[in-house]
């Protein structure tokens, strides 16, 4: 073989080995992006909690890729970056649910909140109406007694017993109402406690 021939494949050999080497740097700069942003994501304090059950497949489709064959990387680079953007898809739509569920939740409490300040209202209403009540009666007793206008203090104190009966029913109904959306606001809770419990077995 003479020197010349043995130049050219010895140039040819390099250029060969050169662009296996580059083509194996890119491969790994694949892997290497996959899973720094499948880090990023377990490491982000809003979003790492979720979608544990994606992360896993991801981390498992990234793995598969580090060891495929030539012949395999292209499907195994397509479903590898699928998995990493579905965890994180989920990741986020996971935690917009928990957003989601807890301004219902602060919605309710308002609610309750406000027929407990309505339930007070009607007491202390119901309270006034009781004091004027009494106070009707004694002034009814000592005019009866005195035997003056019996009948027009008759007529007050009925008028003023209707009006107890109607605060009684205001009161009855805000206790209703506030029966109510509590019982709405456990109803809530439940099915919270129920969809995180659904959640975590999915994650497993």
């Amino acid at each position: 073989m003479n020197k010349s021939l043995t130049f050219r494949l010895s140039t040819l050999l390099v250029a060969l080995a050169a662009a296996g080497a580059a083509h194996a740097a890119k491969e790994d700069m694949d892997v290497a992006r996959l899973n720094s942003s499948l880090s990023q994501l377990s490491s982000d304090p809003a979003l790492g909690m979720y979608a544990q059950a994606e992360q896993a497949r991801a981390h498992d489709a990234v793995s598969q890729l580090a060891q495929a064959r030539s012949r395999d990387r292209a499907h195994a680079l397509y479903v590898a970056e699928r998995r990493v953007d579905l965890a994180r898809a989920t990741a986020q739509l996971q935690d917009a649910q928990q957003q989601i569920a807890k301004l219902d939740r602060e919605h309710d409490q308002i609610q309750l909140d406000g027929s407990r300040r309505e339930t007070e209202m009607a007491r202390r209403e119901l309270e006034r109406q009781r004091m004027q009540y009494q106070a009707a009666q004694e002034e009814s007793a000592r005019q009866m007694a005195a035997g003056a206008e019996a009948t027009a203090q008759a007529q007050a104190q009925a008028d003023q017993a209707k009006k107890l009966a109607a605060a009684q029913a205001k009161v009855a109904n805000a206790a209703k109402k506030q029966a109510d959306l509590a019982a709405q606001a456990a109803r809530a809770m439940r099915q919270q406690m129920q969809g995180d419990s659904a959640n975590k077995d999915q994650g497993k």
